[in-house]
């Protein structure tokens, strides 16, 4: 398999994504968005980062670069497709996955490692995990706060579309281990096809085991391996 990690103007952390992916058997290669996707793309990953500076809205502008209309044709072949922080923003900008993400509750940066219950493991991106099992993963956003309608949240729950909620270390889904204020705690869900997801949490920053802290992100990655 080959995975397209494309990089936008203001992307920082399609080098941790290429790295992680290579420690874990997959091949990975960054693409320039203005250089489209390659006819061989098996995978794609949408990084994080700070594209175009985040005008606008984060991920706004990197949503209507071309580049992403092939995305989504590749997303709707079955590709498989996974946007990570700046790159939720704009798998959610694009339409990928519903719902947006907005300034933290905190308005404030927040860089701090965080726990996410498992929802589902029964999709690419959870199948390492158990329905129920806590990860420690970590975040690096001032725009993380999931929001969406309220009717378009019950159809999110009723479609088992939620991938992640934030919690405590026991598992605990509270008001205090949610680190932004994201409705219902979601870190991460699912687009129309599991295999399509976008997370706020950066797995490729718990993957590689030389960086001295947790590797609980491998398994979401592993979904390309």
């Amino acid at each position: 398999m080959t995975v397209s990690v494309v990089q936008f103007g203001g992307s920082n952390c399609d080098r941790d994504a290429v790295r992680a992916l290579d420690h874990l058997g997959v091949d990975a290669e960054r693409v320039w968005h203005e250089d489209g996707l390659p006819a061989d793309a098996d995978g794609i990953v949408l990084p994080g980062g700070f594209s175009y500076g985040d005008y606008l809205r984060a991920g706004a502008m990197a949503a209507r670069a071309p580049i992403m209309e092939e995305v989504r044709a590749a997303a709707d072949d079955g590709v498989p497709v996974i946007g990570i922080c700046n790159g939720a923003q704009i798998g959610s900008e694009s339409g990928l996955t519903p719902g947006a993400f907005t300034t933290n509750a905190s308005a404030r940066f927040q860089c701090e490692p965080v726990h996410l219950r498992v929802e589902r493991a029964d999709t690419p991106w959870t199948a390492a995990y158990d329905e129920g099992d806590v990860i420690e993963v970590p975040i690096a956003h001032g725009e993380g706060r999931f929001e969406i309608s309220e009717d378009a949240h019950a159809d999110l729950v009723a479609d088992d579309r939620v991938l992640f909620r934030y919690c405590d270390a026991d598992g605990n889904v509270t008001e205090g281990a949610n680190p932004n204020g994201s409705t219902d705690n979601v870190a991460g869900v699912l687009g129309e096809r599991e295999t399509v997801a976008v997370l706020m949490p950066h797995p490729e920053r718990a993957t590689l085991p030389d960086l001295g802290r947790s590797t609980d992100g491998a398994g979401i990655l592993r979904a390309f391996a």
